[in-house]
């Protein structure tokens, strides 16, 4: 599994979302989710989203590890600016 096959994936489930993906070791990775979709909803239902987006690859273990932050695009615009 590769950064981009994530990338992929959560872009095919969310289709208006803004992925970016890291990761060079094959199973542990680190994505950002921008998305409209995650407007109203808890922070666990945004990861749930995204999880979903991955299906069963995190339960065959072909992510190990997945750090993942989710924003709406208010919100990200938001982190940006305290950047």
């Amino acid at each position: 599994m590769q950064a981009a096959d994530i990338q992929r994936l959560i872009q095919e489930a969310l289709p208006s979302a803004e992925v970016l993906v890291r990761g060079d070791d094959g199973v542990h990775f680190e994505a950002v989710v921008i998305s409209a979709e995650f407007a109203g909803k808890s922070l666990i239902a945004q990861h749930r989203l995204v999880n979903a987006a991955l299906g069963d690859r995190l339960q065959r273990e072909e992510i190990h590890a997945l750090g993942l932050r989710t924003f709406t695009p208010e919100a990200w615009a938001a982190q940006q600016a305290q950047a």
